[in-house]
């Protein structure tokens, strides 16, 4: 080795082994997986569309047929979807809607849209586990869009998909359960994913904060599904009891506020250790405080543990997560940062608001430790209708846009 070479790596060793000793095993890695993203330019597969498959609003003529469907056959009903991994909850609603349209003796046919080219039938066999009252058929979609009556988009980079794909004559739908633009910063994607309810798609929200968003910031009108709840699996037991704090981690999703709820929850074993933290979601997280990690569960084992929390934190800074009204049915506290968009959907008067600053969350979860609800009052003040209401309002609009246009 030459003196110069040697000179700049005996540094660098230096520093790798500081590193090591500071950092562990785990820390390199995620310092090495850090520059391989840079210099391979990682973020380039974050985008969820080819480039092909981006749409423009100002661009689209789409057809459409010239006369409504006859009101004496079933329709045949298409939705352009991503791949969907087990306990997904954005697949979930959207299988729920799936499900109301095959009750309703209509034929469905889920076309999957994998950016990263992942088979079909094997996305098909999460399906089939995961969501078993499903029938719909599943394809790819590059086997065509087509031999539909209509077609529903469930995410706006889906609804691009549907504006470049589906090119025969049909009727177009759009299932919004979040402003999608939200999950961007001000940028390209925000500009991409707020263009894709000026495609013309009669549009369908989960929720007002949506339909809110849609008509002040784009001037579109949408139907509105009511949240719900699953009822038959979210329930209160009284089987054991409650203590402790629960926290579904979602790290790769900004809007679930990942990153506050630790600070929050590290603030709060430090102002009281003896008060057990409980994690979900993500099993490869680190936190920086003592923590059970139950990692993915399924939603009768989230009830198990949702049954014996006090408190459960649901972060929202966009649409409000389901996840508050099924700890609201297992009696369990959820904790919300306030927020004009997550309120506008809640309706339970047990929901406790705190400020979105670590002091403010860890103040409102030992408020509730201190002094806990009847967890009887707090299931009651749940929805109880479960998603029924919300199914029977997006089968209409789907019946009014396709029968009556």
């Amino acid at each position: 080795m030459s003196s110069s070479l040697a000179s700049r790596a005996l540094p660098a060793a230096r520093g790798g082994i500081r590193l090591w000793q500071e950092a562990g095993l785990r820390g390199v890695a995620q310092r090495v997986a850090r520059v391989a993203y840079h210099e391979l330019d990682g973020h380039a597969l974050e985008f969820p569309l080819e480039f092909a498959d981006v749409a423009d609003s100002r661009a689209l003529d789409l057809p459409v047929p010239a006369q409504p469907v006859d009101r004496g056959r079933p329709l045949r009903v298409g939705w352009v979807t991503t791949p969907p991994g087990l306990h997904s909850g954005g697949h979930t609603t959207m299988f729920r809607m799936v499900t109301a349209l095959e009750a309703a003796g209509h034929e469905c046919t889920i076309f999957l849209y994998d950016r990263y080219g992942g088979d079909a039938r094997s996305h098909e066999k999460t399906i089939r586990r995961g969501w078993p009252s499903v029938k719909a058929r599943v394809l790819d979609v590059s086997e065509g869009i087509a031999d539909l009556d209509g077609c529903v988009a469930t995410s706006w980079g889906t609804a691009h998909v549907l504006a470049t794909r589906g090119r025969v004559p049909m009727r177009r739908l759009y299932l919004v359960q979040d402003f999608e633009p939200f999950f961007y910063p001000r940028g390209a994607e925000y500009a991409l994913a707020e263009d894709s309810y000026r495609f013309g798609f009669r549009c369908i929200t989960v929720g007002h904060m949506v339909a809110n968003a849609l008509r002040e910031t784009i001037g579109v009108s949408s139907d509105v599904v009511e949240f719900g709840c699953d009822s038959d699996v979210y329930r209160l037991s009284q089987a054991e009891p409650r203590d402790g704090v629960v926290f579904y981690t979602r790290p790769g999703a900004a809007r679930r506020g990942f990153l506050l709820g630790v600070l929050a929850l590290e603030q709060l074993h430090k102002r009281r250790p003896s008060v057990p933290i409980h994690l979900v979601g993500d099993p490869g997280i680190h936190v920086p405080f003592d923590a059970v990690h139950h990692g993915s569960c399924s939603p009768a084992e989230l009830c198990r543990l949702y049954g014996r929390m006090r408190v459960g934190l649901a972060l929202a800074f966009t649409n409000v997560t389901l996840l508050a009204e099924e700890l609201l049915a297992c009696g369990t506290v959820p904790v919300i940062n306030d927020s004009p968009y997550a309120r506008a959907d809640v309706e339970s008067d047990q929901v406790r608001w705190a400020a979105p600053t670590a002091s403010g969350i860890a103040d409102a979860i030992l408020d509730i430790l201190d002094a806990p609800p009847d967890p009887a009052q707090v299931a009651r003040s749940a929805r109880d209708q479960g998603w029924r209401p919300g199914q029977a309002a997006f089968l209409r609009a789907v019946e009014d846009e396709i029968y009556a246009s």
